[in-house]
């Protein structure tokens, strides 16, 4: 049997286990990070690792340790974690993206207001390299939008601060938001993130599941297929959460996603867990 070393112990490790049991691969959790750990540290042996570790520098000591090729290795991790780059990068290769700007914090109020005119507002503020959807806004005027810089700025003051930099970026209404995960360049299964009514006639419009959305499955029309496939393969990520926005007649990436959770396996195509097994024994050979 296949000895799969995964470095977070949440939903998707809970729901991979029996399958991938049932498949000849056994999956351990492997904690590496929130401990102490020799750098000689026994993190036991492995054949392979599911998704280098979520803190890189951490990851990397167990990555050093455990010698494992990883299903999406640092390389790749790093590609999906700071949100302009992948947009860079998904934009130069003709993927459809939203309107982007990005900010390297402090650059000073003349500069924020020149960024913040090149939008019709309102416009979506968010953190460069969050997920969950924690500190996006939505500002509708300059004075708002100027508030929440200056608030970044204090964050981004601190000198221990690595990522000093943010997005503005263009607000879609009324889109629609999808998750679509792709295993080596194919679709396998989406889910639409819809939110209760009661919340949107409260205002509300992130779409994240950890904010009250709920994720259903659906069937993608083809065109949404291909956007999802083409920014797998711009990003070259063998297993990514494609995060699409569907707004008018518009079919945008916003984000990208290399470790996406796992869903429960109704929502996603048949055979998703071959597909799973088969990626992380490929990933084994190689």
């Amino acid at each position: 049997m296949l000895r799969m070393a995964v470095a977070t112990a949440e939903e998707t490790y809970e729901r991979m286990q029996s399958p991938l049991a049932e498949r000849d691969i056994k999956a351990d959790y492997v904690s590496t990070a929130e401990r102490t750990a020799s750098i000689d540290a026994d993190f036991g042996t492995y054949d392979v690792g599911f998704v280098f570790p979520p803190r890189i520098a951490e990851g990397g000591v167990a990555d050093a340790v455990l010698s494992v090729p990883w299903v999406n290795d640092r390389e790749a991790v790093l590609r999906s974690r700071h949100k302009g780059e992948t947009l860079a990068r998904l934009a130069g290769t003709g993927v459809p993206v939203p309107d982007t700007t990005v900010v390297s914090d402090p650059i000073g109020e003349g500069k924020l207001r020149a960024a913040f005119e090149q939008f019709d507002p309102p416009v979506v503020v968010k953190p460069n390299a969050t997920t969950r959807g924690i500190g996006v806004a939505k500002v509708a005027d300059l004075d708002s939008f100027l508030g929440v810089c200056d608030y970044l700025d204090l964050v981004h003051d601190y000198r221990a601060t690595g990522d000093r930099s943010f997005l503005i970026q263009e607000y879609l209404p009324d889109a629609r938001d999808y998750r679509v995960m792709v295993i080596d360049g194919d679709v396998v299964g989406a889910v639409e993130r819809r939110l209760p009514d009661d919340a949107l006639a409260a205002g509300q419009w992130k779409h994240n599941v950890h904010r009250g959305a709920e994720a259903v499955g659906v069937d993608l029309p083809d065109d949404m297929h291909r956007v999802a496939e083409r920014a797998a393969a711009a990003l070259d990520i063998p297993w990514l959460g494609v995060d699409l926005l569907v707004s008018d007649d518009r079919v945008v990436v916003n984000e990208t996603n290399a470790r996406p959770t796992i869903d429960a396996a109704t929502k996603y195509e048949d055979g998703f867990w071959d597909d799973v097994a088969a990626l992380v024994r490929d990933t084994a050979r190689a």
